[in-house]
């Protein structure tokens, strides 16, 4: 039986290409999340006015990979201390955002940005403070098909280069234990 956990920390296609290399992890869907407009596409959620972020809803088996587990990678590949903005994306859109699916998750999430921020995990960047969107998942519409797996299909995009490449790297170096064993 598989969980799902829905979370935006900027550009969904760095976020997905990082999840993606966890064992345990089943599935990983771009979309959006948060917002007012009902099936949005991707230049409006770009253009702002839609009020939703760009998240991923990763799909995984709780028995190889904890709910506590997805939240420590997504607070390490993201800085949840900007507001609106990560790395070369500003806007509402890239905000960091968890958004629970039920209770359980919720606890789970608010207990886990407390102790971040207890244990001052973020005391050296210019803003230590967490702004991380926490609240409830209303509605998760898919990004269509061409923004799904965008970084394993665009292995030479720039931009993948540039902000997903590190994101990757970071993953199975720093979390090489929960990392997917790679077929190369």
């Amino acid at each position: 039986m598989t969980e799902t956990a829905t979370l935006g920390g900027g550009c969904f296609w760095c976020i997905e290409a990082a999840f993606e290399q966890l064992d345990g992890v089943e599935d990983v869907t771009s979309g959006y999340a948060g917002g007012h407009v009902d099936d949005p596409t991707y230049r409006q959620v770009c253009s702002g006015s839609t009020g939703h972020a760009e998240v991923v809803q990763v799909e995984y088996d709780p028995d190889a990979l904890a709910y506590e587990d997805l939240l420590e990678v997504f607070f390490r590949i993201h800085d949840p201390t900007t507001k609106d903005k990560q790395g070369p994306d500003i806007g509402s859109q890239y905000r960091s955002a968890v958004y629970y699916h039920d209770e359980d998750q919720k606890e789970t999430v608010e207990r886990f940005v407390h102790n971040l921020q207890q244990g001052g995990e973020f005391d050296s960047y210019e803003n230590d403070e967490i702004v991380t969107e926490i609240a409830p998942l209303d509605t998760f519409w898919r990004a269509k098909e061409k923004h799904q797996n965008y970084y394993d299909k665009n292995p030479n995009d720039r931009y993948c280069q540039f902000h997903a490449e590190p994101k990757v790297k970071k993953v199975r170096e720093q979390f090489a234990s929960k990392a997917a064993q790679s077929d190369d």
